[in-house]
């Protein structure tokens, strides 16, 4: 899926695009979640959709595959993390969520965001391991909160890079994120600079 398909969805099914995009990302969807974020920043800035609105939901639906991939983990137990071992791409990053836990305990849900794929499988991991929700709630939906401001912002100010940001996020993990972090801070100076040469000229 590209992001040309992602703008398709999004003209024919609006918010719900956006929403069922990042949710089913925790089931595999072939598409870095920084670039679906940022596409959603990118068509509030477009105003192909409402920019509150279109962050509300998209933070939505990141919450939603948070939620999903837990109640997975805690129904279905163990099962769902042997199948996941078995597969061959997929078996690294469990392997490096394990040494995150061991080494982090709940705290790596938050340092999971720093790594594409394995904020995917920490989820399965906290509950296998019975992590009370109230606790990977707090954790991983406040860290969802600011992982997704901080690409939605990226894409509100840089669309038409998303691609390429987003490529690069998932390249390189925690490095991209140091990078997003900066363009982030970056694009609100130049919107603060921006809005007092406006107010000046007025």
């Amino acid at each position: 899926m590209s992001i040309d398909s992602i703008l398709d969805a999004i003209h024919h099914f609006g918010y719900f695009a956006l929403f069922f995009s990042l949710w089913l990302g925790i089931v595999g969807m072939p598409i870095p979640d920084e670039v679906v974020v940022m596409t959603g920043g990118m068509v509030g800035s477009l105003h192909l959709l409402q920019p509150v609105p279109a962050y509300m939901i998209t933070y939505l639906g990141v919450v939603s595959g948070l939620s999903l991939g837990y109640i997975l983990g805690r129904v279905m137990g163990p099962l769902v993390v042997e199948r996941l071992r078995k597969k061959k791409k997929i078996a690294p990053y469990i392997q490096k969520s394990d040494r995150l836990l061991e080494k982090y305990g709940s705290f790596a849900l938050a340092i999971s965001y720093c790594f594409p794929v394995v904020r995917h499988v920490l989820p399965y991991l906290a509950g296998v391991n019975k992590m009370p929700f109230p606790k990977y709630a707090l954790i991983s939906y406040s860290t969802g909160l600011l992982w997704t401001t901080i690409y939605f912002i990226i894409g509100y100010f840089f669309g038409s890079n998303i691609e390429r940001i987003g490529n690069n996020v998932y390249k390189y993990g925690y490095y991209g994120l140091a990078a997003a972090v900066i363009l982030m801070i970056g694009a609100v100076i130049i919107q603060a600079i921006r809005k007092k040469k406006k107010v000046c000229s007025e």
